[in-house]
């Protein structure tokens, strides 16, 4: 008993009551110490100042309780201590904020809303293995868990009751102070009701105003706990100094002076903002963020200052190397300022004398603004560019240079020649009559020019870039003209109308989906057309969306996606452009959409016009039709009509495909004579590879340049179809070849320059098929599960003898064949977003979209490469394999390397279990968005078979009956599952 009063009376600024039992009950449930016994031992106690308060529990009699009064006769109480006030949280240990601890760092993986892999255990039910997460962290050396259950599928209240009552039943991770997390302040109300010790409450501002804030503050207090207070107030999140400190005094003096909280139990987010974006604005943000810590510290007393590191680099999201840097270089001056804790994987940071001096000072120029040329030497470092410049070459004056403005205008447009434009635009500029004249007049003239050609045929689209990219550079010479112009016209006429286009197309990529090659080029298309094209990029959140679409008045909106869950997505635009009354089209594109999904699933929730585009070719005429006035009323009822009769047709098939009951497809399950058949081959290793800095040079002879013509819209005619005979087709040869030799300079570019990086990892591992599944073991011994990949089995009536699933590629369990399973995930896209940055502050969309296009075929040639060195080396079942280039792209190769989400395994969910089975994100940076997409946009990943029968197949449609037995499998909810099997149900 004695260290634990000893640690109280040390702590405790009140009374403390010592009330002890006359010792430890014997076997016969009786006391056995004595009186005597009992008071020498609180004596000791006494005269060591550990209680205020003495008495006696369970065994004692009138007797003890006379011995220990006689015993603490005379003895000086204990004074309670008055410590300078300080935060002190805790779990089962305490965590004091004294002035020699350290930076402390929150845990942030036990949060639904930042990993993953914790909200799959959390939705799957699976809180038991969520506790590892929890248990991962402090054994990393968390000092506080973040924990948080907001997400939509989740009761959030039962949720974070249930998993903090279970850290607090597990001491090695109930140690640690708990901070209670949510936007939704009942959530935390209810995790405050079971957290073990003294927790953190993140968070309460002043959002809602003062009353609001008040009573989430008493309730707060009433717990006990500590609380973060962001700085924001009634008029939104402060960016300045002036204001993070206005916002953060008010609400300490508030929570001081009204509720009576203890000062040194509040802890100040002051918001710390993404710098490095190229936008002014942004600037300073890192700045103000470290003042107004000093100011916290100057004026605040006692109050603690926290945030969330990783959101100051996210302009440089995929460049980690750059991004741990920058949080280093910020945490050093921010803890020299004040800072005492934050959100950070602080394992991952470079120490701060470590950082190379080059790094370090663009880092900290950015940090500290030194400089408006910081952010462009931080991203020129980042795309690991060698040049300083490039030299200017002369340019021998041609003939056309002779002729008019105007002329010369219309065929620098045309040719797509940038040499000149800001002369002959300045030169335009001033015989015109303003410079929204120069737009409307002599470069509009040549865009019209540049789309009837396009229109004709005569122009190919690889071109439409380059003028596009003329375009953009002349128009953003007149824009400072132009605003000029504008504030004069304003200032003279307030209702002046200095606006002037075709109108108006929102575009975005939806939420959840990176990919944005087609929505670019659909967007220059628009634009060479006349149309102002506002483009929200990718990742697009809809009510940005809509608002957007609101506030700038759009006369269209285009939304596009790759990946399967981005059709869900754009079914909740479609609603909620209904909701909200908008009456403007929407059109619908992407690699994954297609008529019958617009007319059955998004045409229905939108009682305006919904058009799936198929290709940027169709656009213009699409949007053209969509806003003529008096085209645009017969345009909507015949694509009524036609939606329509997509639909009944959809349904009519719907009742006419006959599928097998699962039992029933399962027996025809391919077969295969195991017993019989050469033993699998085992890999040369278990467990992963990470092959970083792959040469990009030994990807260039794998690549398969027909999607990238593909891409490019360019399509030769029988019997010119296809690379590379598609530089002999008449209509499109001679462009197509201009094409691939610009292919060709930048791909010489970014492998001479290693403007790109490849990385990966490939994994092999014991496994097992157990019907339509494959259980994934730890070692050869096969007792231990580690992992288990799910199947879907064909069930569409077909004249196949057999219905295949995954699984049936695998030596069954039952059949004691040692068999194995490979996984991998690769990308060539570290250093795209950097290198498009610099293309696009260029007004060069062409190098944009065609270093993208290229980006893609080297990730797909990479996976080609990889798969072959797996099949002949790291798993070596084929080690004589001798094939060409057009063997492999014709899949004449043993085995396969199917990949979630695609047809023979839909389900992209299957993708986590990769990630976290070879932790691919740890390894390779391959991060994956909240729907599954993988980041860099230029991945690709899968599993590999070794089977010498296994072979590419589509699940196809699938009955209720399977998903309800997949879902029970995985331990998903059916509407779960449902919605990542969507494309596939054969029911509504």
């Amino acid at each position: 008993m004695r260290p634990f009063i000893q640690r109280l009376a040390n702590v405790a600024n009140v009374f403390v009551s010592c009330y002890p039992n006359a010792g430890l009950p014997n076997t016969f449930g009786g006391y056995d110490e004595t009186p005597e016994l009992m008071a020498h031992s609180l004596h000791e106690f006494a005269t060591s100042g550990l209680f205020n308060i003495v008495g006696g529990c369970c065994g004692t009699t009138p007797a003890h309780i006379k011995a220990i009064s006689e015993t603490v006769k005379g003895v000086e109480p204990r004074v309670p201590p008055k410590p300078e006030p300080t935060l002190t949280v805790s779990g089962l240990e305490p965590l004091v904020f004294t002035p020699t601890l350290n930076f402390v760092n929150v845990g942030e993986r036990c949060n639904v809303t930042g990993s993953r892999r914790f909200a799959k255990l959390i939705l799957d039910n699976k809180y038991e293995d969520a506790l590892s997460v929890a248990r991962q962290q402090v054994e990393a050396g968390a000092q506080v868990i973040d924990v948080n259950m907001d997400e939509g599928m989740l009761d959030s209240k039962k949720a974070i009751s249930k998993f903090l009552r279970l850290i607090a039943s597990e001491p090695d991770i109930s140690r640690v102070p708990v901070m209670v997390d949510s936007s939704n302040f009942e959530v935390i109300v209810e995790g405050l009701k079971v957290v073990q010790g003294k927790c953190i409450v993140n968070s309460i501002s002043l959002k809602e105003g003062k009353e609001d804030f008040v009573k989430k503050a008493k309730i707060v207090r009433q717990f006990g706990a500590a609380v973060v207070v962001m700085a924001f107030d009634e008029e939104g999140q402060a960016t300045s100094t002036e204001r993070k400190f206005e916002i953060c005094e008010r609400s300490y003096n508030i929570l001081v002076k009204e509720v009576g909280f203890p000062p040194e139990d509040i802890i100040f987010d002051p918001n710390i903002l993404t710098i490095a974006t190229g936008i002014e604005e942004h600037a300073e943000y890192a700045i103000n963020f470290i003042e107004v810590i000093k100011l916290i510290k100057q004026k605040l007393p006692y109050a603690r200052v926290s945030g969330g590191v990783s959101n100051l680099s996210f302009s440089f999201r995929g460049q980690e190397a750059i991004r741990e840097a920058m949080h280093s270089a910020f945490l050093y001056h921010a803890i020299k300022a004040g800072m005492d804790m934050g959100i950070v994987n602080a394992g991952a940071l470079p120490i701060y004398d470590d950082i190379p001096k080059e790094l370090l000072e663009l880092v900290e120029n950015s940090i500290f603004n030194r400089g408006a040329d910081s952010t462009d030497r931080l991203l020129e470092y980042a795309e690991q560019l060698k040049k300083k410049g490039k030299e200017k070459t002369e340019t021998t004056q041609l003939e056309w240079r002779t002729k008019p403005v105007r002329e010369r205008l219309s065929h620098s447009l045309v040719k797509g020649i940038v040499e000149f434009i800001d002369q002959d635009t300045e030169e335009a500029r001033l015989a015109e009559p303003s410079a929204l004249r120069v737009i409307e007049g002599p470069l509009m003239e040549g865009m019209n020019v540049v789309g009837d050609l396009f229109g004709a045929g005569k122009m190919f689209l690889p071109q439409v870039i380059k003028s596009a990219r003329v375009m953009k550079k002349a128009v953003a010479y007149l824009i400072p003209f132009m605003d000029k112009e504008k504030q004069e016209k304003l200032l003279s006429d307030p209702n002046a109308n200095v606006a002037s286009n075709n109108g108006v197309v929102l575009m975005a990529t939806v939420k959840g989906d990176v990919h944005d090659i087609g929505k670019n080029i659909v967007g220059v298309v628009l634009q060479c057309n006349n149309y102002k094209v506002i483009d929200l990029g990718v990742m697009t959140p809809t009510e940005k969306i809509i608002q957007t679409a609101i506030d700038e008045k759009v006369d269209v909106i285009g939304l596009s996606g790759l990946i399967t869950p981005s059709l869900d997505e754009m079914i909740g635009v479609s609603k909620e452009m209904e909701r909200v009354g908008l009456k403007v089209p929407l059109l619908i594109g992407g690699a994954t959409t297609s008529r019958v999904h617009t007319a059955v699933k998004i045409a229905p929730h939108y009682k305006n016009p919904v058009v799936h585009v198929l290709d940027a070719s169709r656009s213009v005429v699409v949007v053209s039709s969509l806003l003529d006035p008096t085209a645009k009323e017969e345009f909507f009822h015949d694509l009524k009509s036609d939606y329509e009769e997509l639909r009944q047709d959809h349904y009519a098939s719907l009742k006419d495909r006959t599928y097998l009951p699962l039992n029933k497809a399962r027996s025809l399950h391919q077969k295969n004579d195991w017993n019989s058949a050469e033993k699998p081959t085992k890999p040369s290793f278990l467990g992963t590879k990470v092959l970083d800095n792959y040469p990009l040079d030994k990807l260039l002879g794998q690549i398969d340049w027909n999607p990238f013509f593909a891409t490019w819209q360019l399509r030769g005619k029988s019997p010119n179809r296809g690379y590379p005979k598609i530089f002999n087709d008449a209509t499109v040869g001679v462009e197509a070849k201009k094409l691939f030799e610009d292919a060709q300079n930048m791909l010489k570019k970014i492998v001479d320059e290693k403007l790109l990086t490849a990385r990966g990892i490939i994994g092999f591992y014991p496994a097992n098929s157990v019907g339509d599944d494959i259980e994934v073991y730890e070692d050869e011994e096969r007792t231990k599960k580690v992992a288990t990949f799910f199947g879907l089995r064909q069930q569409a009536e077909n004249e196949m003898d057999s219905y295949l699933a995954v699984g049936d590629f695998i030596a069954p369990k039952s059949s004691g064949i040692k068999d194995y399973l490979g996984l991998f995930a690769l990308s060539t896209g570290f250093g795209c977003d950097e290198l498009e940055k610099k293309y696009v502050a260029d007004h060069d969309d062409y190098s944009v979209i065609m270093l993208k296009a290229l980006a893609d075929r080297l990730a797909e040639s990479f996976a080609e490469v990889l798969h072959e060195e797996v099949r002949k080396e790291h798993w070596g079942y084929a080690k004589e394999e001798n094939l060409t280039a057009d063997d492999k792209i014709k899949i004449k190769y043993q085995g396969i390397r199917p990949a979630p989400g695609y047809p023979t395994q839909p389900d992209h969910t299957e993708k986590t279990t990769m990630w976290n089975l070879m932790k691919v994100e740890e390894n390779t940076q391959i991060k994956m968005t909240e729907s599954l997409a993988m980041i860099p946009g230029a991945s690709v990943s899968g599993l590999y078979f070794a089977n010498p029968n296994s072979k590419y197949f589509a699940v196809g449609k699938v009955t209720k009956e399977q998903v309800e037995d997949y879902a029970s499998r995985k331990g998903m909810s059916l509407d779960e599952t449902e919605k990542w099997l969507r494309p596939i149900l054969s029911y509504e």
